[in-house]
């Protein structure tokens, strides 16, 4: 390795270095603030706590990596091209490229290693630190209920607007929502204000509640009585309940849930996104059918009968063969006038009944004319259950299938987003060195406002592409390569313009050519 590359190196890694961990700093700090409420006052000890945050460290990574890389080669190059260095670099022959190489080389290995990071240890830290948060709502019951919104409570669903005293024991607007063991939500409990009573030498928890009422679902068996909705109105004083919760020695760090799409490496993120594809498809196909029945669609065609044409046919030709047969003598038609009179007029019977039955008629324009008049409100009546079930499946199927289909997208965007993270590193690596080189400016000032400004921008994006993702308004893979395209060509630009050793833009060039524009409309005006 030459001198000028050890040189630059040594400059790079020193400002990757110190900015890696004073933005770590400032974005754990920020972390802080967020999860200070779900645990200060708690009763927690700070090694938890500190344990919580160290797991946090690589999934921040994803965000201060990127900023960091920017940062660090604006600072490089920035100083370099401010203390003339790059200008003895050209004098002596030295492109900008190839006084980039080593760092090049350097990025390439630091996209490699993202990529390990983020398939094996922020999968890892991001089930850390999901069971640690719900073993903590375990063995502290107050963090596990939040302000403002439903929590699962030991077996119920309980919001209160607010929470105040020690360990946020008193409750404010208490509303609870009980199910029974079929999941169905029977119970409602709406309390003025409400208190957690706990003790470390009982395994229950007591919470008592003041100042409400309770609503209740009765459940009878006859169905004239269901369809009266009965139910019970309770009003209270004081109303105690005891909810026993687990041994408060458990395991904080116990690992039981490893199921979400951020938990997972590639592998698993691969054999997942099959099975989901297989069951969404079982799924759509077996509703399909359902409903096919249902609306009694595609029934096969009944098989012409070939024996009762045959029949037909058979009587067509005697009945010419007759006419075509020599008449009797007189004698013989007097005796027997009576007898072939009531042969005749059977087999004209017999043969007009058959091509009755046999006819071809017109088949109406409308299928309900059919019927009655009473039948008619009948069938319409019918119909109109039998559409509106049908759309009522068909909303509840459409509701499943969508939470379905998010999952399977948040998978795709999660296993893209492991390899759009690594190519970043060396995207906005090109972005940030030649930008530095045409500002020429080093230091913490303009560097630093350049590229919070950039990252902001591709962070913004990433964060834009991924909801867009969730929902299915953009492909899952488009939104997690998103904030890379858009760098890419911003980078490949400020290289082109670096190398030729051009600013940004030349804004005389700009005005230039707006003058040109409107010296031409004036002569075609005047023309």
């Amino acid at each position: 390795m030459r001198i000028l590359d050890r040189y630059i190196l040594q400059r790079f890694l020193y400002n990757f270095l110190s900015s890696f961990v004073i933005l770590m700093f400032i974005f754990i700090f920020q972390t802080i603030w967020l999860f200070i409420d779900d645990f200060a006052g708690k009763g927690l000890d700070i090694g938890i706590i500190g344990k919580f945050f160290f797991y946090m460290m690589p999934s921040l990574t994803e965000k201060v990596l990127p900023l960091t890389v920017i940062l660090a080669s604006i600072l490089t190059f920035g100083t370099l091209a401010e203390n003339y260095e790059f200008a003895a670099m050209k004098a002596s022959g030295i492109s900008l490229q190839r006084s980039m190489l080593s760092l090049i080389i350097f990025m390439v290995g630091l996209g490699g290693v993202t990529f390990y990071f983020a398939n094996s240890v922020i999968p890892a830290s991001e089930q850390k630190i999901y069971n640690m948060r719900r073993n903590i709502a375990k063995v502290k019951p107050a963090a596990a209920i939040e302000k403002g919104v439903f929590s699962d409570f030991e077996g119920m669903s309980i919001k209160v607007d607010e929470k105040y005293g020690e360990k946020d024991r008193f409750l404010k607007n208490v509303i609870i929502h009980q199910k029974t063991a079929a999941n169905v939500n029977n119970t409602v409990i709406k309390a003025k204000t409400g208190e957690l009573i706990s003790s470390e030498d009982s395994e229950l928890i007591q919470l008592v509640l003041r100042d409400g009422h309770d609503y209740r679902d009765m459940d009878k068996t006859k169905s004239t009585e269901k369809r009266k909705y009965p139910f019970t109105n309770t009003d209270f004083e004081i109303y105690r309940m005891n909810i026993e919760i687990p041994e408060m020695e458990q395991d904080l760090e116990e690992e039981n849930v490893s199921n979400r799409e951020k938990m997972k490496n590639v592998s698993r993120l691969l054999k997942d996104m099959d099975s989901l594809e297989d069951d969404n498809r079982r799924i759509v196909q077996a509703f399909s059918k359902n409903i096919v029945y249902r609306m009694g669609g595609f029934i096969p065609l009944t098989p012409k009968d070939t024996a009762v044409t045959k029949k037909m046919e058979l009587l067509r030709k005697k009945e010419a063969s007759k006419k075509k047969s020599p008449s009797k003598s007189a004698v013989d038609a007097v005796n027997t006038i009576d007898s072939d009179e009531t042969i005749a007029q059977n087999k004209i019977d017999s043969v007009t009944v058959a091509k009755e039955a046999f006819t071809v008629k017109t088949p109406p324009t409308d299928i309900i004319t059919l019927f009655k008049d009473w039948q008619k409100v009948q069938v319409m009546n019918g119909a109109k259950n039998s559409v509106s079930s049908i759309m009522t499946s068909i909303d509840g199927k459409k509701q499943e299938l969508n939470k379905r289909y998010e999952i399977h997208r948040r998978h795709i965007f999660s296993l893209h987003e492991k390899y759009a993270l690594a190519l970043s590193c060396i995207i906005l690596f090109f972005v940030g060195a030649p930008l530095g080189a045409i500002i020429r400016k080093g230091g913490i000032g303009l560097p630093m406002v350049v590229a919070i400004l950039l990252f902001l921008v591709y962070y913004f994006l990433g964060v834009f592409a991924e909801n867009y993702s969730y929902k299915g308004n953009i492909h899952p893979i488009i939104g997690a390569w998103l904030s890379s395209m858009v760098m890419l060509p911003l980078g490949i630009y400020l290289t082109r313009q670096a190398t030729a050793d051009q600013g940004m833009m030349n804004f005389g060039n700009v005005i230039d050519f707006v003058k040109r524009l409107f010296s031409r409309k004036d002569k075609n005006e005047e023309e």
